[in-house]
């Protein structure tokens, strides 16, 4: 009875470790982020939910993924550093959270609108069907094309409002990563269109 007992011990420590190392790898960033091929070959049910938002919202997946490398590098549950006065945390400067870097707000708006009362930003594909939702809602209230990644990223980064003021022209910094998330979303669409998925 007692080797039975110590059998059934071992086989649950045996399963409990294989769920937590699956959960760790599924959460992992890809080892190569810059290969949009390579990312989609290691992490499979990536591509299915990147197509999924690309035939609901229509964005390009290239230009998705380039804004979510840009927002996270792919980290599930990234935020913004917490300020410390000596040894004291204070609150965030803001509710950033997860793959998207989406703020509570927005968030929420999204949640109502097309998500689902258990969306999660740490969920790859409620992260970028939420991506494709702002780039889509982007291209209504402010005219940009869905194939513009720099004026798409501009969108993200400074809000509808912000960005039809035009509030990103005097930050050269941002206008320098809208190039970079640009030129990342034209080498993802070169490597996606020769990628055997």
């Amino acid at each position: 009875m007692g080797r039975v007992k110590a059998a059934t011990h071992r086989w649950w420590i045996v399963l409990i470790t294989v769920v937590f190392l699956t959960g760790c790898a599924s959460t992992r960033p890809p080892a190569k982020p810059s290969n949009l091929c390579s990312i989609f070959k290691e992490k499979r049910s990536w591509y299915k939910d990147a197509k999924k938002a690309n035939d609901r919202w229509g964005t390009p997946i290239q230009i998705m993924m380039a804004i979510m490398h840009q927002e996270s590098s792919f980290r599930h549950d990234v935020r913004p550093p917490r300020p410390w006065f000596l040894f004291i945390p204070l609150p965030r400067n803001s509710s950033a959270y997860g793959y998207p870097q989406a703020q509570d707000p927005v968030w929420d708006e999204y949640v109502d609108e097309a998500g689902g009362f258990f969306s999660s930003r740490e969920d790859f594909g409620d992260s970028i069907d939420f991506i494709g939702w702002y780039t889509n809602k982007s291209r209504k209230l402010n005219g940009t094309s869905l194939w513009a990644a720099d004026h798409q990223y501009l969108n993200y980064h400074e809000g509808w409002y912000g960005y039809r003021k035009g509030s990103y022209k005097k930050k050269s910094w941002l206008l320098a990563t809208a190039g970079s998330v640009k030129r990342r979303a034209s080498n993802y669409g070169e490597q996606l269109r020769k990628c055997n998925l």
